[in-house]
């Protein structure tokens, strides 16, 4: 059973990495409806700023109460965060409260020293709030599948991507629900549950990468087609560990340097778009998102490769 310093450190360095995908999520989607979806649009705006709300609290909460490691990562915010943020909006016409990454730079990592006792029920609490938004947005995004499956409405969104999102969000609801029942999960198996599920999703952006990029691009698309097939590869290897428990550090071995190596790929990639480089239809804070998921990945690879 995880004690109150760890139920608190792990709610809200979850947090701090999910609330700002999940937004940017609200982002992506409201993006890409057309005129005649101006309500879904304006829904998916609703819950941006609600989840802005949720980050600015969890991002007071954790002041003196995460760790550093976290804060390091590259997960939490990156070099370009605040520079995609702008050029976001810039073109979208949409406001991104900056101000929320400029005070994620800011967050103060725990110490020795006690934490408040309320804290834990101020988490709780939030926890609690986030799992009612970010069902909702599930069940938001499920309605936009289905509309667009049924040829009942068009996006800009590939129906792969808004499946990839919305698994997103029910792994982060999961998460949160097994941290409020104060669950300590057993190393291997999140070690298997968390490579199967994050080599699909690095599988799914490089081909999302390879699918907005201009015709024009060749040697990047080959490369991104490169790094779909290695994942896919990947993620047939972590779903088979399983039945083969003693391939599992070979696997966390092979994912570790593939996803070293697609962040990379990913951060010249964001850095090309942000200084107007590379011809894509890439919108800046996409590139720094992924970016933030392959940092997440690679942490959670780096405590597995311990096993």
């Amino acid at each position: 059973m995880l004690s109150a310093r760890d139920f608190i450190s792990m709610s809200l360095e979850l947090h701090l990495f999910f609330l700002r995908i999940m937004k940017e999520h609200s982002l992506f989607l409201q993006m890409a409806f057309t005129p005649i979806d101006d309500g879904y649009a304006n829904r998916a705006n609703d819950f941006r700023m609600e989840f802005d709300r949720l980050l600015k609290e969890a991002i007071y909460l954790s002041n003196g109460a995460v760790s550093q490691e976290v804060l390091q990562s590259g997960e939490v915010v990156t070099p370009y965060t605040l520079d995609a943020e702008i050029a976001t909006s810039d073109f979208t016409g949409i406001r991104i409260p900056t101000r929320l990454t400029e005070e994620e730079f800011r967050i103060m990592s725990m110490n020795e020293m006690p934490l408040n006792p309320m804290l834990e029920e101020k988490v709780y609490y939030l926890n609690d709030r986030i799992i009612e938004l970010t069902n909702a947005l599930i069940q938001f995004k499920a309605n936009i599948l289905n509309n667009v499956l049924t040829c009942k409405m068009f996006t800009l969104n590939y129906p792969l991507l808004i499946d990839h999102i919305a698994r997103e969000a029910k792994l982060y609801v999961r998460t949160i629900q097994g941290l409020q029942r104060r669950e300590s999960m057993d190393a291997v198996r999140e070690a298997m549950e968390q490579e199967a599920f994050w080599n699909q999703i690095m599988a799914e952006h490089a081909k999302f990468i390879r699918g907005l990029l201009d015709p024009t691009e060749a040697e990047l698309f080959n490369t991104a087609n490169m790094f779909g097939n290695t994942f896919d590869q990947l993620t047939r290897e972590a779903r088979e560990v399983q039945n083969h428990l003693e391939n599992l550090q070979g696997v966390t071995r092979k994912s570790l340097t593939a996803t070293r190596d697609i962040r990379e790929f990913k951060r010249a990639g964001t850095e090309g778009i942000l200084q107007c480089k590379i011809k894509s239809i890439i919108i800046p804070l996409l590139g720094d998102h992924t970016i933030r998921e392959a940092s997440h990945y690679l942490r959670l690879l780096q405590k597995y490769s311990a096993i």
